[in-house]
């Protein structure tokens, strides 16, 4: 494993980064011990744990920015992306958490009542809450527009009802931003977004869903969920803007997790082919093998300007991002699975043993090409983007 976490040597970083990257080597200090133990832990407890120790290490405050004075605070995207490679490359379940703070959150800095959210955005920078984006239904998917929770406007209060779906830090979170129809417009336009408290009457955990990647997901059902009419993000009608303004800003950062697993399989695999003989030789000194070692290395670089480019659009050119984040998003994920799945083939029987580093690696890395927006949605975006280019 890489030590210490050095700066990426491309061209899109300042020299404020410097403390991000004494930030993480500080946490993968602190946690060695834990990073080297393989034990099955309790997922809750994990999450807990992983949630205090970014929090301790002042690493929450870029997945969660504190806003000053009710202003929404500047996000360093840049520094998201470096965070979540190497929390990817070290402990991806760390990553989940560090993500689902920032996703979970996101809305209520950018379009609550600062009044209303700003304890919110701080108890999620110093871990005192858990945040969760509840977008996703069961017959929905991707399609947003088809979203059938409804929330009615009734006096000072929205009754709530409906389901969602594979809602990750389902079950464990405090509270949950709720993409809810409160118009009887069709598609996108009807929607609205919600703050709802994990403990509101009405709000329960129907089931929690296990997936191949050990993550907290869980499906929820509202049934008449009384939520105060104050605990509107934005205006009626604005539920599908603020849930892309939210994918926007952590798309990008989707595939810097994703490149910081595919590095990690990568490293592993070098040490591995260097070590094992096979037909008399070290497999390194295979022809083959080494094709197969600098196709993995250029798909994660390639990959890697991508993510980094994105995210500096962002930050420096201060311009929406959406077609950059779907390229970003979709080659970093893409390129990541393409090189776990190599690892594993190189690995041999070891690659599909339960337990080893690069089958956990292959079980976290394959949902990363669906959730946030499948590859197939990725390109959908990209397509009609770059044909608005051409009208």
């Amino acid at each position: 494993m890489k030590q210490p976490w050095t700066l990426a040597d491309t061209p899109f970083f300042d020299a404020q980064h410097e403390e991000v990257i004494a930030r993480l080597n500080r946490w993968i200090s602190d946690n060695r011990a834990r990073l080297a133990d393989e034990t099955p832990q309790d997922l809750q407890a994990e999450c807990r744990h992983w949630l205090q120790s970014l929090a301790g290490h002042g690493l929450l405050e870029y997945a969660a920015p504190a806003m000053a004075d009710g202003i929404a605070p500047a996000v360093d995207l840049r520094a998201i992306c470096l965070v979540r490679e190497c929390l990817g490359y070290y402990a991806p379940l760390a990553d989940f958490v560090f993500s689902m703070q920032g996703i979970g959150s996101a809305a209520l800095w950018q379009k609550g009542d600062p009044r209303l959210v700003a304890p919110y955005v701080q108890a999620c920078s110093q871990g005192e809450k858990v945040a969760a984006f509840a977008l996703t239904e069961p017959d929905g998917g991707s399609d947003v527009a088809a979203t059938k929770t409804r929330a009615v406007l009734q006096g000072d209060h929205y009754l709530l009802d409906g389901a969602k779906s594979y809602i990750s830090n389902g079950g464990i979170a405090d509270f949950y931003v709720v993409i809810a129809r409160t118009e009887e417009a069709k598609g996108a336009s009807g929607l609205s977004a919600l703050l709802v408290d994990a403990d509101t009457p009405g709000l329960r955990i129907h089931r929690t869903i296990d997936i191949i990647a050990p993550h907290p997901l869980a499906e929820i059902h509202f049934a008449q969920c009384r939520v105060p009419a104050n605990r509107l993000l934005g205006q009626p009608g604005e539920g599908f803007k603020v849930a892309m303004g939210v994918l926007d800003i952590f798309r990008s950062s989707v595939g810097a997790a994703a490149l910081g697993m595919g590095q990690r399989a990568l490293d592993e695999t070098l040490a591995r082919v260097s070590q094992r003989q096979l037909y008399g030789q070290a497999m390194a000194e295979m022809q083959t093998v080494q094709h197969k070692l600098a196709d993995m290395a250029t798909q994660l670089e390639a990959a890697r300007l991508l993510v980094h480019k994105a995210a500096w659009c962002r930050d420096v050119r201060q311009r929406r991002i959406s077609t950059e984040a779907a390229m970003a998003k979709m080659q970093g994920t893409e390129a990541a699975f393409q090189v776990v799945d190599a690892a594993v083939q190189l690995w041999g029987g070891m690659g599909i043993t339960c337990g080893s580093v690069v089958e956990r690696l292959y079980r976290e890395v394959r949902p990363m090409r669906i959730y946030e927006g499948a590859t197939e949605v990725q390109k959908t975006i990209i397509g009609r983007q770059i044909l608005k280019g051409l009208a």
